[in-house]
């Protein structure tokens, strides 16, 4: 980003909260234990971490202008006839409960304006994200983020909801564009929200003159690969990455974190899972606390299980939380079906003649499925129909997975078909359609099944508040096992779609969804 004016350490005006009040969290820290990560395929993808070399994509947002004195911000406020983007459309009786620590008063943000940005920040989040006021998630969280004495923040929200403007916007505004040196750091599961989360961050602060890099793992035979030996330490003020190749330039000392003013965890439930990246999530918590005693953690997610809620309030300072109930998780806006197919050639069958006939000009489709054989046939078959599908699991390099989802992004391809290496945080506006091939299940116990991924996949259709439908095809006793734990866990029945193969029963629920 190009050299602009400083950006000033933004707070909210403080109004008493109509919030709850906790005693302070221990901040005892649990020594980490040795797991295996396993998640994003049934296979596990720990080999592409270990063998890509730790390289960056370094970006630099260029000012279109030179922001500040010449800027009239008032002109940039949208008028409310004229409202184009619908992410920040939520049900005003949206059940988000904020529990507060300690004295500090919040107010609830009713317009960005409320958050003392500065004219840079407004411009890029009126002018280039064109948004218009914040959402619900925005509007209590932001002052949280964004007050003095800075305090930790654990929030859980709707997919869709906004949480990704939450921690980016927190960064922007709280690093200092003259000060050459890492301030905020970002840890994502995956390069691929990695890339994504950098890609608003671009947007958003496209005025500020803030540098941002990102740190994701690169093959060795990629044109972009560099030795971590040979590249320089990192100056710009805000990284985002994953957490194999943060630790490693952390190691290396490429990344400094003297500076570290905020650190935030993306889908932070699997960072400090067991069976995620726990280990990698601490050592880089430590490291940072080693060179910087004050700095701000914000660990933002859809879900949070009990056991992954227990273990964050243990090693995290005294924090705020937003959460919503788990009952109240399921996103309305995206309406649910199962079918109970014969067999598994049925699933594809009901695939080709009822889903992609029926909703061919209803936008975007992802199928998620369980393992990279299972995407792998699936792909074959598909094609074999005529269909032209992508295909996306962690096996892939890494340049054909990023190439993969531009085209995606880009509208090139209708179909993509994914392990849940994109069940978590991918936004696509244009998906209205989520098959479930295969239903989610917790890897050490395939008889249970994982909804919090289920969740997270059923997110990616209907987002920011569009019209969306899901079909779960279930074809074995197992699978409809693992429905019914899963319409027991959010105490939500998920209506059928019967007979399996008939059309106007397919006909039928994407008008009930909206779409047809």
């Amino acid at each position: 980003m190009a050299d602009a004016n400083s950006v000033p350490t933004a707070a909210a005006e403080s109004k008493p909260p109509a919030t709850e009040s906790k005693p302070p969290a221990t901040e005892s820290k649990p020594p980490a234990t040795e797991t295996r990560r396993s998640w994003g395929d049934e296979v596990d993808d720990e080999a592409e971490e270990e063998q890509s070399a730790a390289a960056t994509t370094s970006t630099a947002t260029t000012s279109a202008d030179k922001a500040g004195a010449d800027l009239d911000v008032a002109s940039l406020t949208i008028d409310e006839s004229k409202k184009i983007n619908k992410f920040l459309d939520e049900p005003e009786d949206s059940n988000i409960r904020a529990v507060t620590s300690g004295d500090t008063p919040y107010t609830s943000a009713s317009s960005f304006e409320d958050l003392n940005l500065s004219p840079e920040l407004l411009k890029g989040l009126y002018v280039d994200m064109k948004f218009q006021k914040p959402s619900k998630i925005q509007a209590i969280s932001l002052p949280m983020i964004l007050t003095p004495p800075y305090k930790d923040l654990i929030a859980q929200a709707h997919n869709g909801s906004g949480k990704t403007t939450c921690f980016v916007l927190g960064m922007l505004s709280r690093v200092d564009p003259n000060l050459e040196a890492p301030q905020a750091l970002c840890i994502c599961p995956t390069r691929e929200l990695a890339i994504q989360n950098m890609e608003v961050l671009q947007k958003m602060g496209k005025y500020t003159g803030i540098l941002a890099e990102a740190a994701v793992p690169v093959s060795m035979d990629s044109t972009n690969y560099m030795p971590i030996t040979k590249r320089a330490p990192v100056t710009a003020q805000i990284v985002i990455g994953t957490p194999g190749t943060i630790k490693r330039w952390m190691s290396s000392k490429k990344l400094g974190a003297s500076y570290i003013k905020i650190l935030v965890f993306d889908e932070a439930d699997h960072m400090l899972a067991e069976d995620g990246f726990r280990d990698d999530s601490l050592r880089i918590m430590k490291d940072v606390e080693r060179a910087n005693a004050s700095f701000q953690v914000l660990l933002f997610s859809a879900t949070f299980d009990d056991k992954v809620k227990n273990f964050v309030t243990r090693i995290v300072k005294d924090y705020n939380q937003l959460f919503v109930k788990k009952e109240e998780l399921s996103l309305e806006s995206v309406k649910q079906y199962k079918v109970h197919c014969p067999d598994e050639p049925s699933k594809v069958l009901v695939i080709r003649d009822r889903i992609f006939e029926l909703g061919e000009n209803l936008g975007q489709t992802i199928i998620f499925v369980r393992t990279r054989h299972s995407a792998k046939n699936l792909h074959e078959t598909l094609v074999s129909f005529g269909y032209e599908v992508t295909t996306i699991q962690g096996a892939l390099r890494q340049e054909d997975r990023d190439k993969i989802v531009k085209e995606f992004r880009d509208g090139l391809t209708q179909v993509l078909i994914s392990t849940d290496l994109l069940a978590r945080g991918f936004d696509q506006q244009q998906v209205n359609l989520v098959i479930n091939y295969d239903l989610p299940v917790k890897h050490n116990n395939p008889s249970d099944p994982d909804c919090e991924v289920y969740l997270h996949r059923i997110g990616r259709a209907g987002r920011f508040g569009r019209k969306g439908a899901v079909f779960n095809l279930l074809c074995s006793e197992r699978d409809m096992a693992l429905m019914a734990k899963i319409e027991n866990h959010f105490a939500s029945r998920v209506p059928e779609v019967t007979p399996w193969n008939s059309e106007e029963a397919f006909k039928k629920a994407l008008q009930a969804a909206g779409l047809l």
